[in-house]
């Protein structure tokens, strides 16, 4: 996937994991987001993503203890994150529809 595609998906996409589960820590959020298909998300791309959406209000942030190891920092959306899905997710729905509509007709142009 087109990287710049990726970080602007990325928060809508973390919104939506997060809404799925109680909550859950970096790690295994890459690894959901790798199982759905959003392959190759990096640390450096995923925790300012994560970190932009507390200073928003759309997660908050709880530490707890690790597997055996130090404690790990859990993340949980928020009533506001999940305002934000429902938003961003009816715009997403929208514009997914003008950009196929759009690339639709040009290929068909093009034929």
């Amino acid at each position: 996937m087109n990287t710049a595609w990726m970080r602007a998906v990325l928060p809508l996409c973390l919104l939506g994991v997060l809404d799925a589960e109680e909550k859950n820590y970096g790690y295994a959020l890459l690894s959901r987001l790798s199982d759905a298909g959003l392959e190759g998300v990096k640390p450096a791309t995923l925790y300012p993503a994560l970190t932009r959406l507390e200073e928003a209000g759309a997660v908050e942030i709880e530490w707890g203890a690790g597997d055996g190891g130090p404690g790990r920092k859990y993340y949980r959306i928020t009533e506001q994150g999940r305002e934000q899905l429902r938003r961003d997710s009816a715009a997403w729905r929208d514009l997914n529809r003008t950009v196929t509509s759009l690339a639709k007709d040009r290929t068909a142009a093009d034929s």
